[in-house]
């Protein structure tokens, strides 16, 4: 089964996709998240070209498990762009994925610059690759 993932912020939006087999998630793109609020044409292309069968989207709970004003407002989007795209929609928790994203990117050698056009897509694919995980079976965050 292949996943469209998100990291939906109130700037960038983080895309992710994973393998035909539903087994590593790969960064993609980047959308602008205002763009976005106004037409989906470029993350449902992106979702009819990979053949995604399901939208996985990160809820950004709080450090205690719950969710805030924040997670409300991505749960609300995300929700509507799963209508739009009629896909299934799952969430999961990605607590600490942009810190995982940037300790990673320092970590292969990219300098702070270099980071912004790609922490969002990385960070979605953290995300992904817990839920491909869970639904294997294998261990999540």
């Amino acid at each position: 089964m292949r996943a469209l993932g998100l990291d939906i912020g109130s700037v960038r939006i983080g895309v992710d996709v994973s393998d035909p087999a539903g087994s590593v998630a790969s960064p993609l793109a980047v959308l602008d998240a205002r763009e976005l609020a106004g037409s989906i044409r470029s993350l449902a292309r992106i979702a009819e070209d990979y053949e995604a069968e399901v939208l996985v989207v990160g809820l950004p709970l709080t450090l205690g498990g719950e969710e805030g004003p924040q997670a409300a407002s991505v749960r609300e989007t995300a929700t509507d762009l799963a209508a739009r795209l009629g896909l299934p929609l799952a969430f999961v928790d990605e607590r600490n994925s942009s810190a995982e994203a940037k300790r990673a990117m320092h970590a292969a050698g990219l300098s702070e610059r270099e980071q912004r056009g790609t922490l969002d897509k990385v960070a979605a694919a953290i995300v992904l690759q817990a839920w491909l995980d869970a639904e294997r079976g294998g261990v999540a965050r």
